[in-house]
């Protein structure tokens, strides 16, 4: 291990000047002997924040920052000691010394300047083709479909790697050193077996990766045209090639230690109140255009602890913000499963479940950032999670219910560190099982169980050895960007939902003559039915169901469609807004942002009034159940022998009402 000499610091700090070393990062104003500017550590509108060239200080009176040229860029830059004093070296023209301690087991450590050069010009040269290649036309029309601005692909360095087997070689592999320079980076393939070499990344949209000093040190690329979804190797791939491509494991990349997007949240973030830890880049690309800009994604891999103890050097708070399907919710559970050792007092991890069908870059221009916010503010903490998860299956409020619980989650909590946190989680299992302290920890020798399965979970950033995706629903579809106004409803129903076989009963005589059973509430089917074709309400004479949380929007819409002829979604989302305020425009659009129709309409017996017919149906068979239900509790009120014959026929009358049911198309 090596050191940097304290004489060398001493040198260093007394060639430079603070003026100059703030001023290039904070705008300084000459005031009398000293010089001054708003702090920026902290919002203020009066400048508080002096630098004294004569004592080659600054300081605060706002906040009480204070230091000299070395802690101030440190605490500018976000950077750690070592790096502030190259950095400041660096610009002083100095080679920084390092002392060698005389540990036997300290090894020398490598220097990878020349790697991290050749990283950073290949990402320049990605930049460049996205600017000037002739075929850049596919990669431009890519982006701009995405919503993405020509500032935000600049803020992440976005580029393009051309079609071509040897673009990076031609430019930077002139000799055999250059081309293993390239192979390390793993920039260029090295097919022994043919004795080739080739390029890695072709025909993708390229993400760079940086580390916390925002060095590049990795690319992530994503493939342009289904027809060039093939392995790096240029090989067809059982189910297609990865649709996300990321570099190697190399000297300087190890995608378990490193978190997307952390740089640029630490550079347009002072201070990180928390991190959002998505899944995919253009997650974290997308939620930054709207504003949002602590969002950071693994790469491929599962959130591992190494990631966590990354994210909370530079914030206390991480939500994760998983898809609510089957598969983010076994992400989930992995994050929890490595969350739990490193969970120290004043650490929160809350976990957030976008609606199903959706992902934070689609949802965030649905409804705007400042609603992404406020569902991001009521994620459910760790330990709300915790129990969650544990009590999935389970029935707690039977004896072998909280016994099963208490032997899942004493080990589980055993692995938190020794804090507060812990002694309240293992109080917190007490109070849900009954069982005192001193049983719980008797209990924590018990097998530690497996909140997901061992084998990886799917992210959206795949890696070459992980999973052959299939496109999500929005991939290469216009999304318009949030702007206060309706969006076409298109946006919102791009997520088609299976149909059901049918079954062999009078049920299927009566839907083979129109469409296939669709999953959907019966309220949402409607409402979703009306606003794409708004004609069908002219087809219906009257609509009389009770007023309830399911029918109130259904009931506005339908008299509304009643009064108009031929209305456009816009302008039905409009006068909604117009009307019943923004919340109400907001519980009319969620009840048609989850699932939609087009799988059932590809049925050449589809029929959108006969399914308007049946969801309206099933709501008055809904009706009907709730106020039969309301009777039978009024009549069980009542002792037996008090009842009126008449009140006696209406409880059988009741009853056999209910027996006689039958399921119905939307059920």
């Amino acid at each position: 291990m090596s050191r940097i000499p304290q004489p060398f610091i001493d040198d260093l700090l007394n060639r430079l000047d603070i003026v100059e070393i703030v001023d290039k990062r904070v705008k300084l104003k000459k005031t009398g002997k000293n010089y001054s500017a708003c702090c920026p550590f902290h919002n203020e509108k009066t400048p508080s924040f002096t630098v004294s060239q004569d004592k080659q200080f600054y300081y605060c009176f706002g906040c009480g920052a204070s230091g000299n040229a070395l802690g101030f860029v440190m605490e500018f830059d976000k950077t750690d000691f070592v790096d502030a004093v190259e950095s400041l070296a660096s610009s002083a023209g100095l080679q920084v010394p390092k002392e060698e301690s005389h540990s036997k087991s300290s090894k020398p450590k490598q220097d990878f300047k020349s790697l991290y050069k050749l990283l950073a010009d290949c990402s320049e040269f990605y930049q460049e083709q996205l600017k000037e290649h002739p075929d850049r036309s596919k990669a431009v029309k890519y982006l701009q479909e995405r919503g993405l601005t020509g500032h935000i692909a600049k803020t992440y360095g976005m580029g393009y790697a051309p079609q071509g087997w040897n673009n990076l070689l031609s430019k930077f592999g002139l000799t055999e050193d250059d081309c293993k320079a390239l192979i390390t980076a793993g920039m260029v393939i090295d097919n022994t077996e043919d004795n080739k070499r080739y390029d890695r990344f072709r025909h993708r949209i390229m993400f760079p990766i940086l580390d916390t000093r925002g060095r590049t040190i990795g690319f992530g690329g994503r493939v342009l045209g289904e027809e060039n979804r093939v392995g790096a190797d240029g090989k067809k791939m059982k189910g297609g090639g990865p649709k996300y491509l990321n570099s190697p494991e190399t000297p300087v990349f190890h995608k378990g230690k490193e978190l997307y997007g952390l740089y640029q949240a630490r550079q347009a973030n002072r201070t990180l109140k928390h991190l959002l830890v998505v899944e995919g880049y253009m997650d974290v690309i997308a939620l930054a255009q709207y504003g949002i800009t602590n969002a950071v994604a693994t790469l491929g891999t599962a959130c591992g602890e190494e990631h966590l103890k990354l994210a909370f050097k530079y914030t206390n708070t991480i939500v994760f913000c998983f898809d609510g399907d089957k598969a983010g919710r076994t992400a989930a559970k992995r994050a929890l499963e490595n969350a739990i050792p490193v969970m120290h007092d004043g650490y929160q991890i809350q976990f957030l479940f976008v609606p199903e069908g959706q992902d934070p870059d689609s949802l965030v221009r649905q409804i705007g950032p400042e609603r992404f916010a406020e569902l991001v503010a009521k994620g459910s903490p760790l330990e709300e999670f915790f129990f969650d998860v544990l009590s999935e299956d389970l029935d707690t409020t039977s004896m072998g219910g909280r016994a099963r619980l208490s032997k899942l989650a004493a080990p589980l909590l055993h692995k938190l560190p020794k804090s507060v946190y812990r002694e309240l989680m293992f109080e917190l299992l007490a109070q849900r099982t009954g069982l005192n302290q001193d049983i719980l920890q008797e209990l924590i020798a018990e097998p530690v169980p497996k909140l997901a399965p061992d084998e990886l979970t799917p992210t959206k950033l795949q890696s070459p050895d992980t999973q052959h995706d299939t496109p999500p629903p929005h991939d290469d579809g216009f999304i318009p960007a949030f702007d206060g106004e309706p969006t076409p409803y298109e946006s919102y129903f791009a997520q088609q939902v299976p149909l059901n076989s049918t079954s062999a009963n009078t049920q299927t005589q009566q839907l083979a003559t129109h469409s296939s059973k669709i999953k959907l509430p019966a309220h949402k089917l409607a409402i979703r039915l009306l606003l794409e074709n708004p004609a069908l309400a002219h087809r219906i004479q009257t609509l009389e169901l009770p007023e309830s949380p399911e029918t109130t929007h259904l009931l506005r819409l339908f008299h509304f469609l009643k009064l108009r002829e031929n209305p456009t979604f816009n302008s039905i989302v409009g006068a909604w807004l117009g009307i019943f305020g923004p919340d109400a425009k907001e519980d009319l659009l969620d009840a048609t942002a989850t699932e939609v129709l087009g799988q059932a309409k590809k049925s050449p017996a589809f029929d959108d009034y006969q399914e308007l017919q049946d969801a309206l149906s099933k709501l008055q068979q809904q009706a009907d159940e709730r106020q039969r239900r309301q009777a039978l509790s009024q009549l069980h009120s009542k002792p037996f022998n008090t009842l009126s014959p008449e009140d006696k026929q209406q409880l059988l009358d009741l009853l056999a009402s209910g027996k006689s049911k039958t399921p119905s198309k939307t059920e």
